[in-house]
């Protein structure tokens, strides 16, 4: 006995197809902007890299690396306070290590001090 294809069944069968192809296509769409946001991050992260690369001395950028280590946030301020600096024009030479220090101690001055004493 063969079986005769139900046109109801044909139909549901072919509404999903194309749902599952519009549902890919729309997957696609969706790579294709996450691909795009990536690269937009990665051309701004470069730039800000040459900037940086510019404006500090060795000494400065090698301190400004150890400090990315160990305090993230701090490193981020430090970064985004000397980019607004040099947007604004308000650097006249590159910043050396003294002066990098000097920004440190600003943006962080309230580290705390732990005495032990022995009795």
């Amino acid at each position: 006995m063969a079986y005769s294809e139900d046109p109801e069944l044909s139909e549901l069968r072919r509404r999903r197809m194309r749902q599952i192809q519009e549902m890919q296509g729309s997957d696609v769409a969706n790579a294709q902007a996450y691909a795009a946001q990536e690269a937009e991050l990665q051309r701004r992260d470069a730039e800000r890299s040459e900037v940086l690369r510019r404006i500090l001395t060795p000494d400065a950028r090698e301190r400004l690396a150890r400090i990315r280590l160990a305090k993230p946030d701090v490193a981020a301020s430090v970064e985004q306070q000397l980019l607004s600096l040099a947007a604004s024009g308000r650097i006249q030479r590159a910043v050396d290590d003294v002066t990098l220090r000097a920004l440190l101690e600003r943006i962080a001055p309230d580290r705390r001090e732990i005495k032990i004493t022995r009795r």
